[in-house]
């Protein structure tokens, strides 16, 4: 969010993580998940609120002052949440607490049972959007269903008869067929919309186990709720941003409502899964060469090998940012500085992940630390730091010579070395935010998944597919021995080249590595096969299947 301009952003949605226990929440087995929600219950209720809090502060900033929020959360917590909402937005922007009610399973219980959620409306100013919904009118629903209700109102003193018809052309219709005789009302009220405005109460059913939009995500929410929100709260065009995205429900409605949206979410794999969902939902309105317009970024989680194939001076410079250093005008064999006042030099090694930091290049970084000027300020020892993927046996044994020794010139150097996937590393990137949170969990170099796919004909036109020989890699300096495990495979059996369209796997199969396919005719396909892993590495392989 503080990479969102301010008065941005039109709508904001959130369900967030409940104030219910640790591992309610930990949907999709991403280990930024588990780290984020761990994080999130150490300090109990207290704790929690202030980790939504520091996220509320972010919310309202970006929002513009016709904007609006909506924040869902339950009985755990919901009246404190209001409470400190009230601090934020103001109490008087407070518009409503919008009960959402369900039915569901049932259990007999010392209590009555809990069929609701509570969804807290708020707008940032006085002037803000809102469009009135509407919702089946309180008749009978045989009446709903021949299209009108009658009633009496008063005119002048008296009371008169009238239709209110709900649906024109069923109105008509029975009127042509002389079921219905209109000279017999005083009036005929024609509605355009059908229904009464929305109550604060809405009454919409969880998702059906068999219904098309569920995707497996254990607490997604319907998709008719996120359209009365983003409908009531939004114009076609303006922004919706959820940054608890989960499964992706705002993202689809906002999509195919014609808003933009903004999709967050701390896990990887409910990134993708989102993507695969927008994608999948739009291709039944786009024509098949039109995709949905929409771009993915990661903050946080770099692919190592990509990095190793950027051009030296621009790994550097990236190197450089994130270790919060300024990049030097012309100090020959110094590539940086850092500091508040900018006075310890840093050096980057190269981009290769197997390159190594030699001898030579430590002394070479510590004779060019030595023909800096020196001023009286300076301690009889000056530092430098060196950072990279990895340091030569020689490199490090040369740089605790420098720290030990008194002789020369050069014993006035004393180097630190830092691997760029280490905690240290992290710790400095992190150290940049001003929130509590501890974002050194969430920034990792990683190694992509190496998917190996075979196949093998079954019968005419189906083919099995296995991706079993996969591998996963940990990071360099992983703190933890606990190898990352695979938990997300799509599979893409007619992949354009272009964009990923993942088929529908039922939950139980998410991280299935075997699949079969029936082809619909003979001819060359490419099959793209996506493997997602727990410590956010994504990998994907493409062959050529001859299907006869």
């Amino acid at each position: 969010m503080r990479q969102i301009p301010s008065a941005s952003v039109d709508l904001v949605y959130i369900d967030p993580p409940f104030c219910s226990g640790g591992n309610y929440n930990v949907i999709w087995g991403d280990n930024n998940e588990l780290r984020s929600f761990t994080d999130i219950w150490q300090g109990g209720l207290n704790g929690y609120l202030i980790w939504l809090n520091a996220r509320l502060y972010e919310m309202r900033r970006i929002l513009k002052p016709t904007g609006s929020i909506y924040v869902h959360c339950d009985w755990h917590a919901s009246h404190y949440i209001k409470a400190e909402m009230d601090k934020i937005f103001g109490y008087d922007n407070f518009r409503n607490e919008i009960v959402w009610f369900y039915r569901r399973w049932s259990a007999a219980a010392k209590n009555f049972q809990r069929m609701h959620d509570v969804i807290l409306f708020y707008s940032k100013g006085s002037a803000f959007v809102f469009t009135t919904q509407y919702v089946d009118a309180s008749t009978t629903r045989s009446e709903m269903k021949r299209g009108y209700n009658t009633n009496t109102y008063v005119s002048q003193g008296v009371r008169k008869k009238q239709v209110i018809v709900e649906h024109r052309d069923t109105f008509d219709a029975a009127v042509a067929r002389g079921e219905i005789d209109v000279s017999r009302f005083d009036r005929v009220v024609y509605r355009e919309q059908a229904g009464v405005p929305a109550f604060d109460v809405f009454e919409i059913p969880v998702i059906n186990p068999q219904a098309r939009e569920r995707i497996g995500y254990p607490t997604q929410k319907p998709e008719a709720l996120l359209e009365r929100i983003i409908k009531a709260s939004s114009n076609e065009g303006d922004v919706v941003a959820d940054f608890f995205i989960g499964g992706g429900t705002t993202a689809a409605v906002a999509q195919r409502l014609g808003r933009r949206f903004i999709a967050c979410d701390q896990s990887r794999v409910a990134v993708s899964v989102t993507a695969e969902r927008l994608k999948q939902a739009a291709q039944g309105r786009l024509n098949e060469a039109q995709y949905p317009d929409f771009t993915i970024e990661q903050w946080g989680i770099y692919e190592a090998a990509r990095l190793a194939e950027a051009p030296p001076d621009e790994f550097r410079k990236f190197v450089l940012e994130c270790y919060d250093a300024r990049i030097p005008s012309d100090d020959e064999g110094i590539h940086g500085y850092k500091g508040a006042r900018a006075r310890i030099p840093v050096w980057v090694g190269q981009p290769a992940l197997g390159a190594t930091v030699t001898l030579e290049e430590v002394n070479g970084f510590a004779q060019a630390i030595a023909r800096l000027p020196r001023y009286a300020s300076d301690e009889a020892l000056r530092d430098g730091i060196m950072l990279a993927w990895g340091f030569s046996p020689g490199a490090l044994n040369a740089a605790e010579e420098l720290r030990g020794r008194g002789a020369a010139e050069i014993a006035f150097v004393r180097l630190e070395q830092v691997r760029i996937d280490s905690p240290s590393f992290r710790r400095h990137v992190a150290s940049q935010s001003t929130d509590r949170g501890d974002y050194s969990n969430f920034l990792t170099f990683i190694q992509p998944p190496d998917v190996d796919v075979a196949h093998r004909r079954l019968r005419p036109l189906r083919y099995a597919f296995d991706a079993s020989g996969t591998k996963v890699y940990a990071s360099g300096a992983q703190e933890s021995n606990e190898p990352p495990k695979i938990i997300n495979v799509q599979w893409d059996f007619n992949y354009d080249g272009r964009t990923f369209r993942a088929e529908r796997r039922p939950w139980a199969d998410r991280a299935a590595l075997a699949a079969q396919r029936a082809f619909p005719r003979a001819g060359t396909y490419a099959v793209a096969c996506k493997v997602q892993d727990d410590k956010g590495g994504e990998g994907m392989e493409i062959v050529k299947v001859e299907v006869e």
